[in-house]
């Protein structure tokens, strides 16, 4: 009989629905910059850093981008997308796998505006190439831990003495 060691210590945690896309929104806002990456015949695959401007109720991230980047190029050529959010100060972790759509949705555009969005796009929101990303999650997958930084660190710690495993991280996949 194979045993799961994660799940002895009730460390997988699979989210669904509006726990799902609360877990999503959490970690993705909270490191705010992800790893974009398209897919191509090309080698390494294409990926760039990114600023997320949200995500919506349903679970939908938005990014603002360039009509005439290589990145908009390569979404026209093949939809799929791969987003890799890292916030290391909490230890939390996202991946997520999902379908980008293009738009020039002006009015989407302005409730999403920032200052910082100026720093891209000096025309502001009416930038005639600005366009506005919208990655709809297929599959995702997040790790966290289920205590704060001092906790983990001493479990680390003791783990190190004792030489006893002290797993103290939680994954799971987010079906939103």
């Amino acid at each position: 009989m194979e045993h799961n060691f994660h799940d002895e210590q009730n460390n997988v945690q699979n989210l669904n629905g509006p726990k799902a896309i609360e877990k999503l929104k959490q970690i993705a806002e909270d490191a705010r910059t992800c790893m974009f990456i398209t897919f191509s015949d090309s080698r390494p695959l294409p990926s760039r850093p990114m600023a997320l401007q949200t995500v919506d109720t349903d679970g939908k991230l938005y990014f603002f981008s360039a009509k005439n980047s290589d990145k908009n190029h390569e979404i026209k050529e093949d939809a799929a997308v791969q987003l890799v959010f890292l916030n290391n100060g909490s230890s939390e972790y996202l991946s997520v796998f999902g379908t980008a759509k293009i738009s020039q949705d002006r009015a989407k555009i302005r409730e999403l505006w920032s200052a910082w969005a100026k720093a891209w796009f000096q025309d502001g929101p009416d930038d005639p190439n600005l366009s506005l990303i919208t990655v709809q999650p297929e599959e995702s997958m997040y790790w966290d831990t289920k205590h704060n930084k001092m906790v983990q660190l001493m479990k680390i710690a003791a783990s190190i003495v004792t030489g006893k495993t002290m797993d103290d991280g939680v994954e799971g996949k987010l079906t939103v």
